[in-house]
């Protein structure tokens, strides 16, 4: 069955990370291969940006797309609230 083109489901070792408590975009960083200063020149964010984003203390849902793009990931992928994601 085809998924409408705004779901995305999580790969399932992304799922076990989150589960077990990695933050989801240090999580898919790890998935890439990518180091913190990597990731922060690939999305246009600072190293500092993305730690705290990795420590939970900062969810601004742009940085979060910005680095959803920089992976080659759907806009909607770091954002876990989103009603129209689907889950794995």
């Amino acid at each position: 069955m085809n998924k409408p083109a705004g779901d995305y489901s999580l790969p399932e070792t992304i799922s076990t990370a989150l589960a077990n408590g990695t933050n989801i975009v240090r999580a898919f960083r790890e998935q890439f291969g990518y180091s913190i200063e990597d990731l922060a020149v690939a999305c246009g964010l600072t190293s500092l940006e993305i730690e705290t984003i990795e420590s939970g203390q900062n969810t601004d849902p742009h940085k979060l797309e910005r680095i959803a793009h920089a992976l080659g990931l759907p806009s909607n992928a770091m954002i876990l609230e989103d009603p129209k994601r689907l889950s794995a």
